[in-house]
């Protein structure tokens, strides 16, 4: 099994009352905490390479939520500051981007500056950011995979200059330097939602598939919907590097110093944006809405307000304790889903301090970063059985 470090880079530093995106005016940003925080999260990083484990980022935009505002930035940073593992950036808005051929760019440029440590991961981008994106809602799903094709197209295309001409983008000369590292392409990833349609086109495009804060039994029909996709095609049974999972993760030398920093994680739940920018029309499918209104929403969202800590530890979205009890949850999770080879670790939230997280990550990468390495195809033809 392989782990990435995780952070949402948060500026915690707002009021407690209020919007946390797309309204709240940077008049509450103080650039100079805000320069210790990018200062302090890209240790957090450094130590994490130290330590055994991988790198994920990702971006949002308008939020006190997560200052990553460019992620191809924070990519290059890593790609330069760390040595050893892996950087995952999950991921591009590819539907809320203006030039994907600049994406395609952008990260071939890392791929090389990293020596092929770089995998690329696309989404569609949350609900709050459509609005400073100015996007069609209903568009992000052909938006998202027109993106993707362009992208890959661009990174395999070698003999000079190519037109394209999509519903979304028109190019007359398209010809990428530099040419990635990794051949014929970096590893592709894409972040799914509840839409089990959308995780059968990653499954037949055969790009690893992520699940962020879902309950067990969420995931695991995700999980299915990708396998039963490959079964319906003739395609080769995928194996557990296809699939990845984030909680929130905490470890500590007690139980009781576990639940402090699950506080902390939790702080991330907590009033992200007003209610007319949760659900725009267009962004759901038809029977999202309809179990919506019925009050039997699949969403994230849903599960994530329904019980907050204490549903969450039972459903495998919040994992903290000992090393021990760590290294339990995470395998009865994977166990729950039917094999899981990614584990993409959120060990930092809200205004947890970095002594804290420094802590936790230290005691999970010396005690349980190694016995998880160790397994991951063990977990799936066990949860097989």
């Amino acid at each position: 099994m392989e782990v990435w470090h995780f952070t949402e880079m948060p500026y915690p530093e707002i009021p407690a009352d209020g919007p946390r995106a797309v309204t709240l005016g940077s008049e509450v940003f103080d650039p100079e905490i805000g320069r210790r925080l990018y200062e302090r999260y890209f240790d957090e990083y450094v130590l994490a390479d130290e330590l055994g484990f991988n790198h994920m980022l990702n971006e949002h935009h308008a939020t006190a939520g997560c200052i990553n505002v460019a992620g191809p930035l924070s990519c290059a940073i890593l790609a330069r500051q760390t040595k050893k593992g892996r950087i995952l950036i999950l991921g591009n808005p590819i539907a809320n981007r203006s030039d994907p051929i600049r994406v395609a760019e952008e990260m071939a440029m890392i791929d090389v500056i990293s020596g092929g440590r770089l995998e690329v991961g696309f989404v569609r981008g949350v609900t709050n950011e459509l609005f400073p994106a100015n996007t069609n809602p209903a568009l992000t799903y052909e938006r998202l995979w027109d993106g993707v094709d362009l992208v890959l197209k661009a990174w395999t295309t070698h003999d000079g200059p190519f037109n394209y001409e999509g519903r979304f983008w028109h190019y007359r000369n398209i010809n990428v330097w530099p040419r990635t590292y990794q051949q014929p392409h970096p590893p592709v990833w894409i972040t799914g939602g509840s839409n089990a349609e959308n995780v059968k086109e990653v499954a037949r495009r055969g790009y690893k598939f992520a699940s962020f804060l879902q309950p067990h039994e969420a995931v695991k029909k995700l999980f299915d919907a990708y396998r039963d996709a490959c079964a319906e095609d003739g395609l080769p049974t995928p194996g557990p590097e296809r699939f990845a999972y984030m909680p929130f993760v905490f470890t500590a030398e007690t139980e009781k110093e576990a639940q402090v920093g699950a506080d902390h994680l939790m702080w991330y739940i907590g009033g992200r944006s007003q209610p007319q920018f949760s659900n725009p029309t267009g962004y759901s499918t038809l029977d999202a809405v309809v179990a919506g209104m019925r009050g039997q929403s699949a969403s994230r969202t849903a599960f994530l307000r329904q019980g907050g800590a204490p549903l969450m530890r039972e459903k495998g979205a919040l994992i903290v304790g000992t090393p021990d009890s760590v290294y339990k949850q995470i395998v009865e999770f994977s166990e729950r889903v039917g094999g899981l080879g990614n584990l993409l670790v959120m060990q930092q939230g809200g205004a947890m301090p970095h002594e804290d997280t420094v802590r936790s990550m230290t005691l999970f990468g010396k005690e349980v970063l190694p016995r998880l390495k160790k397994l991951g195809g063990n977990i799936a033809a066990k949860a097989a059985e």
